[in-house]
């Protein structure tokens, strides 16, 4: 259990780190953010999160290879993401105004795929470690913060749709 939940911490810091590195990039070319006030309940959604797994579960409990092997694949889908946005992924909803929308990559197929991996990753870690409860009220919570969320960004990328 130490180890996968050492390697998902260890690739969330790589990921605010890289968010950041982007964010202050976007910034310095005339980016601006939009919706920071709710950015911190996301930090502390899944710092809670794997907390709680942390926490609640047996050190000793053996993870279930079938859920590991789902969340492995969704790491797949988070790269996927990562590497089509390239410098423009972050963790952040930031807008460079007049910059073209991305629609390769899984941005071909849903219009929020980031969003879709980190809610199937909030729901299955926890089943990793049987953790059905952790699931589901991690995968409640993110779906509010979520929804709120998309409506900020899709407002802040309104006049580049048309």
């Amino acid at each position: 259990m130490w180890l996968v939940l050492g390697l998902v911490a260890a690739q969330r810091l790589w990921e605010l780190w890289l968010a950041d590195r982007n964010t202050r990039r976007l910034l310095a070319e005339g980016a601006v953010e939009v919706g920071s006030g709710h950015y911190p309940l996301f930090i502390v959604l899944h710092a809670s999160w794997l907390a709680a797994i942390a926490i609640l579960t047996p050190w000793t409990m053996a993870p279930n290879l079938g859920w590991l092997a789902l969340y492995v694949v969704l790491q797949f889908g988070r790269l996927w993401v990562i590497s089509t946005l390239g410098r423009f992924w972050t963790t952040r909803i930031i807008t460079l105004p007049g910059a073209p929308l991305e629609m390769h990559g899984p941005y071909r197929f849903v219009r929020h795929p980031n969003y879709i991996v980190a809610s199937l990753e909030i729901l299955v870690l926890p089943l990793v470690f049987g953790q059905v409860w952790i699931a589901l009220i991690w995968s409640v919570a993110n779906a509010l913060l979520v929804a709120w969320r998309i409506r900020v960004e899709d407002g802040a990328l309104q006049d580049r749709r048309d």
